[in-house]
């Protein structure tokens, strides 16, 4: 599943210990009695049995897994959504395997009403279960039967009902319009991590695979999709206005990856090279968005069989754009689900960055095909190896599709280093982390278990060599195949394809929290370089200075100016410190440690190194790559106190010249978060006018236009230069884009997808009521998904109070998609001083609605995250601890750590530094003597 950032930590339950006797029977928790308008009654529903509710226990246990006494082998399962009254029914017949005799079975449930249920062992008479004990908390039933069902197989049958909730999880109702504007919902699904209990009773469990036959009762005039191809469509005998859709068989399979879609959609199709139907399915009349993820996935399904010489095991494969959707995408076997934003493109209205965004996701959620649902993890324990892998290779795959991209290099800012910053603090955690019950996956699906699970297989990538790497994976996906497998199993085939200690090297990284800082020095010996390289771990509060400072097994490359692309040496550093000698280097040479940035670490250079670097940076013979990682590792440096944060600014200067688009990205980057920092003094725009001095001679290179010849990359510096300048206030760049959105406004000349983003910031930055206005009839009008987004991101650049309340009620209105409502608040905290304070308070006055829309899920963390991350005072850190105390979010725990962490880092930054990047600024704006 793709993220959206972070996804964070929740408590353990507890299992209740049920009774066997007498039988008990309670109702779910949120039982809701429409659910009962079936053909059924109270009297006939609990005709033979004990009712009860049962009574949670105060005291919690440890959580405890399913038992083992019954496994499923097959689903047989049927569902008939109601799209008016957002109900369900559902008919459950499994074939199931007794291990050992039992008179109950456990199994998940969640916001389901079972009827009946009874078990038929092999060639038996039918055993109806006499009670259903619901334990709410951990999600789980138990059915009991008067008898002992003895070893063997048989079926179990289950009539349930449920509602189509609208929480986005589980099996839920999607809102959308049709073309003449009148409002229908979709029945969709969103079972990982563990919400398909929340469709039907099951053994939601990675580990516990089986086959699946589904059918779906559905209005005739509805599309329905599921994981495999349809096999049958024939009329509803009990009502002509629905039809009966079965689909094929699927293979063995988790049931997170079980999908089913019912709702209006158009699609296009083509065929991959290796012979599998594709489909995209759009919004009705929007077919020709989904022509841009078609080639991609086209693209990319035989790219993956020949990298894992594995072919793709399904007969079809669609990709379908779900309008209400909590994450990015999810990788359902043979349908995969997205955000409408993360699969539809528009040749005329999408900008560059939304076409890349789309081919990563594709990419992404394809290599889950393989990675993940043909060979899954045993247990969330291990979710990081999923997605950890994905997010690695789908940029191995958009560099394949579209070389033009220059992906990797954006790997190093999107990915690599937001796991440094979130892995140096105090409350990260490890890659693995052992993971109880399953409420508690939330908190890992975060940057650590995507982006630096990522960082450290690219690493590993990279210490093995493509062609061992492939030949381990090859091995691991055709032992393991529809089979689950841990970390260590991947470890052991990659160690037998490549003959190094890949075991004992990456423990060192997916075991312990952290990573190194590599503090290096050197001297000239004759014509050697004699490097001597130390290891300690690096804390965004300062370095590691303790005796029980942990170390890492360290893949070190070395290159030098000669040739800066080409790696000179290699050593593994598997100790606190070694000594290295580069043979061949003249005295004049520069050396640098870590080329293309690849290992996962931060890098000390003595002052001597560093001095010898920087004209690399200002003459280009630095490649684009080491440039950002240079930079990125001093920004660090300072924000941990090791240097002053005025080294990095003169630093900064340096890049004037620089061409690279990833480059000033992340550059841009971390000046916002200097900006951030400093909007809590009298001298902010000081640095305002030290982003508009850095970026005003690019943008005045790049101009307003595209010139004949310039491609994806230009697009996307043109954007992001603009942008920077317009929120800095400098003032061509102003009036220019007021007149543009002007013209844009009345017709006269639309604005090119590229430029809408720092236009729209631009004038809103420096807007009034009258601006905000036309930008909301601007949202209101527009068609296009991306384009609503595009303006909801803006928003938040507003500056008058009362404009700031406005759009903060925007947010949490009807005119937002719930998954949305996060962005918006989240514009308004980063974009001021001003907002930030306003932001927290409407979430406080709105936690209730808020909690509850999102359920606990991983949009609450990245809604706390976006509000209070900002923060530079230290009685902000108490004020956030104090609220998330008296107002519970279990599955954000981590992140109010993180954040209160951080707000307490940023006031330490701004006590240390502000006064030197006062004066600094100060001297910039004296004139010359």
């Amino acid at each position: 599943m793709l993220l959206l950032l972070s996804r964070q930590v929740s408590l353990s339950f507890v299992k209740q210990v049920i009774p066997r006797s007498p039988v008990l029977f309670s109702k779910p928790a949120s039982l809701n009695l429409r659910t009962f308008k079936f053909k059924v009654t109270f009297s006939t529903v609990f005709a033979n049995a004990t009712i009860q509710n049962i009574i949670t226990m105060p005291e919690r246990r440890p959580f405890v897994r399913l038992p083992t006494d019954v496994y499923p082998v097959n689903y047989g399962l049927c569902l008939k959504p109601d799209l008016i009254d957002f109900t369900f029914e559902g008919k459950l017949d499994a074939r199931i395997e007794v291990v050992q005799g039992t008179n109950q079975i456990v199994m998940n449930c969640a916001d389901i009403d079972i009827i009946t249920a009874s078990f038929a062992p092999e060639g038996g008479e039918e055993i109806s279960a006499t009670g259903f004990n619901y334990q709410n908390e951990d999600e789980k039933v138990t059915l009991s039967f008067p008898r002992v069902l003895q070893k063997g197989s048989g079926s179990l049958k289950i009539d349930f009902v449920g509602e189509l909730n609208d929480k986005m999880k589980g099996f839920y109702r999607s809102k959308y319009a049709s073309a003449s504007g009148e409002i229908r919902y979709a029945a969709v699904t969103q079972f990982e991590a563990t919400d398909a209990r929340r469709a039907f009773p099951c053994w939601d469990e990675p580990a516990i695979k089986a086959t699946f036959d589904i059918s779906l009762i559905v209005p005739k005039d509805r599309v329905a999709l599921s994981n495999m191809n349809v096999i049958d469509r024939k009329p509803y005998p009990e009502d002509d206005s629905l039809v009966e859709v079965k689909f094929a068989t699927t293979p063995i399979m988790s049931t997170y990856l079980v999908a089913f879609v019912i709702g209006e959609y158009d699609f296009v199709e083509s065929q991959s090279s290796d012979g599998i139907m594709v489909r995209v399915y759009t919004p009705v009349g929007k077919a020709e968005q989904g022509k841009f993820a078609l080639e991609v996935a086209t693209k990319t399904l035989p790219f993956y069989k020949d990298y894992f010489n594995v072919p793709y095991p399904l007969p079809k494969i669609d990709l379908i754009a779900i309008a209400d959707f909590a994450a990015g995408a999810m990788e359902n076997w043979g349908l995969v689900t997205y955000r409408e934003t993360a699969l539809l493109i528009d040749p005329k209205n999408s900008c560059s960055s939304s076409r890349q965004w789309v081919a990563l996701v594709v990419g992404h959620e394809l290599a889950h095909q393989w990675f993940g649902n043909l060979v899954t993890m045993e247990w969330w324990t291990h979710l990081w190896l999923n997605e950890g892998f994905a997010s690695w290779i789908e940029y191995l795959c958009v560099d394949h599709c579209f070389p033009e991209y220059d992906i990797w290099t954006q790997f190093v800012s999107a990915d690599y280093t937001r796991a440094l910053d979130l892995d140096a603090l105090d409350n990260s955690h490890p890659i693995e982390v052992n993971v109880g019950h399953p409420s508690e996956v939330d908190e890992i699906f975060d940057a650590i278990s995507y982006s630096k699970g990522a960082s450290v297989i690219r690493m590993l990538h990279n210490y093995i060599g493509d062609e061992d790497f492939r030949k381990g994976m090859n091995a691991y996906l055709l032992k393991f195949q529809h089979k689950n497998a841990s970390t260590e199993d991947l470890w052991d085939c990659l160690e037998q394809a490549s003959g190094k200690p890949i075991a004992a090297v990456m423990n060192s990284w997916t075991k312990q929290m952290g990573f190194p800082i590599i503090v290096v020095d050197q001297e000239q010996q004759g014509e050697d370089r004699v490097l001597k390289i130390s290891q300690k771990k690096f804390c965004a509060s300062g370095p590691h200075n303790g005796e029980d400072c942990p170390s890492w097994m360290v893949p070190i490359s070395i290159c030098s100016s000669e040739d800066p692309a080409c790696t000179k040496m290699k050593v593994l550093l598997d100790q606190p410190e070694t000594t290295v000698t580069v043979p061949n280097i003249s005295p004049e040479q520069w050396v640098k440690i870590n080329p293309g940035t690849v290992g996962f670490y931060r890098i000390q250079y003595s002052s001597a190194m560093l001095e010898s670097l920087l004209p690399g940076v200002r003459d280009l013979t630095l490649l684009p790559v080491d440039r950002l990682g240079l930079q990125n590792d001093l920004f660090s440096l300072a924000r941990a106190g090791m240097i002053s944060t005025v080294e990095v600014l003169k630093l900064m200067e340096a890049f004037v010249n620089e061409p690279n688009y990833t480059v000033w990205s992340d550059l841009s980057c971390n000046l916002g978060v200097l900006s951030s920092l400093l909007s809590h003094t009298d001298y902010h725009e000081d640095i305002q006018e030290f982003i508009r001095d850095l970026f005003t001679p690019i943008g005045l290179k790049l101009g307003w236009d595209s010139k004949p010849g310039e491609g994806h990359l230009d697009a996307l510096l043109r954007g992001l230069v603009l942008g920077k300048l317009g929120k800095a206030g400098h003032k061509p760049t102003l009036e220019e884009a007021r007149r543009r959105f002007k013209d844009h406004v009345e017709g006269k000349q639309i604005l090119s997808a590229d430029l809408r983003s720092p236009v729209y910031l631009t004038v809103l930055k420096h807007g009034d009521s009258t601006t905000l206005d036309t930008m909301f009839k601007l949202h209101k009008q527009a068609d296009m998904q991306e384009e609503k987004n595009r303006i909801e991101r803006v928003l938040g650049a507003i500056s008058a109070p009362d404009l700031i309340q406005r759009v903060l009620t925007f947010a949490l209105s009807e005119e937002v998609r719930p998954q949305d409502t996060v962005s918006v608040i989240g514009g308004v905290a980063g974009s001021s001083k001003h907002g930030r304070k306003a932001a927290w308070k409407f979430v406080k006055d709105n936690w209730e609605e808020l909690h509850n829309r999102y359920q606990g899920g991983f949009l609450i963390s990245r809604l706390i995250k976006l509000t209070v991350d900002g923060f530079a005072v230290d009685k902000m850190a108490a004020e956030v601890k104090s609220f998330f105390e008296s107002h519970h979010a279990p599955a954000a725990e981590r992140t109010v750590q993180q954040c209160c962490e951080n707000i307490l880092l940023n006031a330490a930054w701004l006590k240390r530094d502000a006064e030197d990047i006062h004066q600094y600024f100060l001297q910039r704006k004296a004139p010359p003597v």
